[in-house]
């Protein structure tokens, strides 16, 4: 029996957190987490709660393995994320972080669609605040990005879900699978937030806007609850093998000729969902527990690479590669941390990338997709390059910037410490977090092939950009902003909007002067008619002109904004 839901330790923490400063604030967001996890550690599966709404029961919570699994993980990952942002006095950035682990939390427990649909949206209205509190033009743009996407797949999962009770009148938040409308929509929405191709941007655009600490807690939330969603409804779905393998594959080429670090790590995230995608995709025990074992694994080194960055950007006030080097020097425990969490998304052997992503290759073999094995294999040498080799090496390394900044706050290297400590226990004793998955485990990731055959891939990755730096092939850091398919949005539209503004400023004007031209007329007309004493009531379209008149200001508003 479940006495109270986790995510409301959260909520009835951000009110607190709302109305106190310093000390106690600090202990109240350490603290949370924490009873989170008390909590969910007396959670038993098929524990479940509903509440009643109009005519509905709603599942509020319920338990099973992969639920637990996701609770746990957001449970430990906003404790890191909390001490790693324990310098921050922004109350926004508190508050708004501990709602939005909140309604991570909510999302992964609820058992029915419309509970979903909640969090869902809650955790685009609070994640939002992460990005806009970074302050500037740049981030304020940015986070209105972040948020009309997120709102967007909230409409399509809104959407799916009425198609979809309809068509099969219910709400039940379990397998779903393609082969209605409404299953299409529910998908696209969850595709959003997994960052799919095409959809994906969101996550580069706006993660390296954020504020150090709200980046943190960005990589830990939003894309792994799209995970989640994808591997309770659609396991076992063919076309999500190909949408994974491409996501492991176009992040890398990005990647490479990125100049922000920040921006380097959410190409790489979006590397390391494909992984994910694609074992949800394959289905089987080996599949999902690969995928579902790697969110794990990713949330942890992913946010610990985000913290090493999150740091130098404190210290510096810059992630830009051409703008830095030589910062081992002074920040020499963060260069350390760093370095594990390359290690670890790497999948070096003793790491905890290793014991994961590895589960994802062996299953795309195992269910006769090798092709798909060899775009997963070139994938895992690709992501040595950006996140292994480029963020450490030209972060702290290359060549000495002059900059000498102190080391990273305390709090951020406890942060630090401790997910270093995570990456490598769950890479040297996998078992704990084998315990943990939805289905038994049977797979020994310590195989004397596979430890050579990843030993082998790793060397020739390092040796082939070794070789490309020696040689002056490697693409240099050059200052600049990088964008793919978001140039439609952020560079043609604006112009296309542009067209259409200044197009309807000059209509704007016809219309006024031929307006007064048939007013005029008009005028003169009904006075030799009727004379200065006439009564005539001419119907005028008052009606249809005020609404012609708000739609074409709205056009105006939105043509103006977009340009």
């Amino acid at each position: 029996m479940i006495e109270i839901a986790p995510f409301l330790v959260f909520f009835i923490a951000a009110a607190l957190a709302a109305v106190t400063r310093g000390p106690v604030r600090s202990a109240i967001a350490l603290a949370t987490p924490v009873i989170a996890g008390i909590l969910l550690l007396t959670m038993k599966v098929g524990d479940q709660t509903t509440v009643s709404f109009l005519d509905y029961t709603l599942i509020l919570t319920r338990v099973d393995k992969l639920s637990l699994l996701f609770g746990y993980l957001f449970a430990l990952a906003s404790f890191l994320s909390v001490i790693f942002s324990l310098h921050v006095k922004d109350t926004m950035q508190q508050v708004s972080g501990l709602l939005y682990a909140g309604s991570a939390l909510g999302a992964v427990f609820a058992g029915d669609l419309v509970t979903l649909f909640v969090f869902w949206e809650l955790l685009a209205l609070t994640s939002v605040f992460l990005v806009m509190a970074a302050g500037g033009e740049n981030a304020y743009r940015a986070s209105l990005r972040y948020l009309i996407i997120q709102v967007a797949s909230g409409v399509l999962l809104l959407a799916g879900i009425l198609v979809h009770a309809r068509e099969t009148g219910s709400t039940e938040f379990g397998y779903i699978g393609l082969d209605s409308l409404g299953s299409w929509l529910i998908l696209i929405a969850i595709g959003i937030k997994c960052g799919f191709p095409l959809v994906h941007n969101w996550i580069t655009d706006a993660y390296p806007a954020a504020t150090p600490t709200g980046t943190v807690f960005l990589s830990a939330f939003t894309t792994k609850v799209g995970v989640y969603a994808l591997a309770r409804a659609y396991p076992g779905t063919e076309l999500l093998i190909y949408v994974g393998a491409t996501m492991t594959m176009f992040p890398i080429f990005y990647a490479v000729i990125e100049n922000d670090l920040r921006r380097v790590l959410s190409y790489s995230m979006i590397n390391q969902i494909g992984f994910m995608v694609c074992g949800i995709g394959l289905g089987g025990a080996l599949g999902v527990n690969g995928a579902v074992s790697h969110a794990f694994n990713d949330v942890i080194f992913k946010g610990l690479l985000f913290m090493s960055m999150g740091a130098v950007l404190y210290r510096t006030g810059t992630t830009k590669g051409s703008e830095l080097g030589g910062l081992y020097k002074t920040m020499p425990w963060t260069t350390g941390f760093c370095m594990v969490g390359a290690a670890s998304i790497s999948a070096f052997p003793l790491f905890s990338g290793f014991v994961s992503k590895s589960m994802v290759m062996v299953a795309a073999l195992e269910h006769g997709h090798p092709i798909v094995w060899l775009f997963l294999l070139f994938a895992s040498a690709g992501v040595l390059e950006h996140a292994g080799i480029k963020i450490p090496f030209f972060a702290f390394f290359a060549h000495d910037s002059g900059k000498r900044p102190k080391e990273a706050p305390r709090n951020m290297l406890i942060a630090m410490g401790l997910a270093s400590a995570i990456c490598i226990f769950n890479g040297s004793y996998p078992w704990v977090l084998y315990s943990l998955l939805p289905f038994p485990v049977d797979y020994h990731p310590f195989s004397g092939p596979h430890v050579l055959t990843q030993i082998q891939l790793l060397l020739f990755a390092t040796v082939s950009v070794v070789v490309l730096m020696k040689a002056g092939l490697y693409p240099p850091e050059i200052p600049g902003v990088n964008l793919d398919v978001e140039w439609f949005y952020r560079r043609l539209l604006p112009l296309l909007a542009r067209g259409v503004r200044n197009a309807a400023e000059t209509l704007a004007m016809a219309v006024k002067e031929w307006g007064s031209e048939a007013i005029g007329f008009a005028h003169r007309k009904i006075y030799r008619v009727h004379g200065p004493e006439g009564v005539l009531a001419s119907s005028w379209p008052t009606g249809s002109m005020a609404f012609w008149t708000a739609m074409l200001l709205l056009g105006y508003l939105l043509v103006n904004y977009l340009g």
